[in-house]
């Protein structure tokens, strides 16, 4: 028996719970808004699908101005090239003949293909797949602060560019990173220095890519960077309120849930455990705001159970049966848990997108 998926027009009242919804308003909203600053300060925009997965928003970024989009793995990427994207950046280093033959397809058939690495091992993969014939684009990745992956100095992101270039079927074409949030100051003055050391050396660099949601409008502050990626800025979360980003007018995405028991006065139960609100918390020590009940914290999650301390709520609780609205800490993983989002406009369900990338491993 299929699940019985809302149609267009029904009330999200009559929505089986718990359910992601996405408003339309605000999700235009925060695409038009991400868009006109970045066009205001003479960036590209490439929009990192992970937040929503989903083909149709991708198109969506990409018809308000977005130059292409960014995905982390090879399977999301297909996803993206089916749905007709042809320009995409892979912000992941690919190793191993299995994934490197499945980047060969892919790059045969994506107009502009970009992968990143911060190694001579990860470029000797790449060197030893492709050829002359259909040139491989790739970008260094470097830390700027983040300390996730990434080169450690300008210096060695110079030295793996003429590496790049050695390679007959590789194209050297920039500089990516993903800073740490609040990091423009070091970004800007890695990618300069950079950026001079390979001019010195006669090496085109013509993208220089950063990025972040956190730091989404402070991009004008790094003027070395000719590019912007973020992701969670689509649907925003309480963790873009919590950085300043967003206001509360800005969350696209809540999370419908019911209240299916009252087991003591000070405690209720929702139907939203960590298969639907993530165990998450990016560093917040609850797992979710609920609307309209101040002080009402859901402080435990296990599978199928959200369990609400309401010792500090000192009004009337949803009863019974009652369906409350909930902000997720974080959005992206919200997406990875669901195989659909509802989407609704003023309260009316407008459509039913399949999460098309959503467990993608590799």
């Amino acid at each position: 028996m299929s699940y019985p998926w809302p149609k267009p027009g029904t009330p999200i009242s009559e929505i089986p719970t718990p359910m992601p919804i996405i408003d339309e308003t605000i999700l235009e909203r925060n695409i038009a808004r991400a868009q006109k600053y970045l066009d205001e300060c003479g960036k590209s925009f490439r929009p990192h699908i992970k937040t929503h997965k989903i083909p149709a928003l991708a198109g969506q970024q990409i018809a308000a101005g977005a130059k292409g989009i960014n995905c982390q793995k090879i399977t999301e990427a297909e996803v993206f090239a089916d749905a007709g994207i042809d320009d995409i950046l892979l912000t992941y280093h690919i190793l191993g003949p299995a994934k490197l033959a499945r980047l060969k397809l892919l790059n045969d058939r994506v107009a502009r293909l970009t992968v990143v690495a911060d190694s001579k091992a990860v470029i000797d993969g790449l060197a030893a797949t492709f050829d002359t014939s259909h040139h491989l684009r790739v970008m260094i990745e470097c830390d700027t602060g983040g300390k996730r992956c990434g080169v450690q100095t300008a210096q060695a992101a110079i030295e793996l560019a003429e590496y790049i270039v050695a390679a007959p079927g590789l194209e050297f074409v920039g500089l990516m990173t993903y800073p740490a949030p609040g990091g423009a100051e070091q970004v800007e003055s890695f990618l300069a220095t950079a950026m001079q050391g390979l001019d010195a050396k006669g090496i085109p660099c013509p993208v220089r890519s950063s990025g972040g949601s956190p730091d989404l409008y402070k991009a004008h502050l790094v003027p070395s960077a000719t590019e912007h990626r973020a992701g969670t800025y689509i649907y925003n979360d309480r963790s873009m309120v919590r950085a300043g980003q967003c206001g509360s007018d800005d969350l696209a995405m809540t999370i419908l849930a019911t209240v299916i028991s009252r087991p003591a006065a000070d405690r209720a139960v929702l139907d939203s455990g960590s298969k639907a609100l993530t165990s998450d918390l990016l560093g917040f020590s609850d797992y979710g705001q609920i609307f309209g009940a101040e002080g009402a914290r859901i402080t435990g999650l296990s599978e199928e159970h959200a369990v609400v301390d309401l010792s500090g709520h000192s009004g009337e609780f949803p009863s019974l049966g009652e369906v409350v609205r909930i902000v997720p800490n974080h959005t992206c993983v919200v997406s990875n848990l669901f195989d659909r989002m509802v989407f609704h406009r003023d309260g009316v369900v407008t459509r039913v997108e399949d999460v098309a990338a959503r467990g993608t491993v590799w």
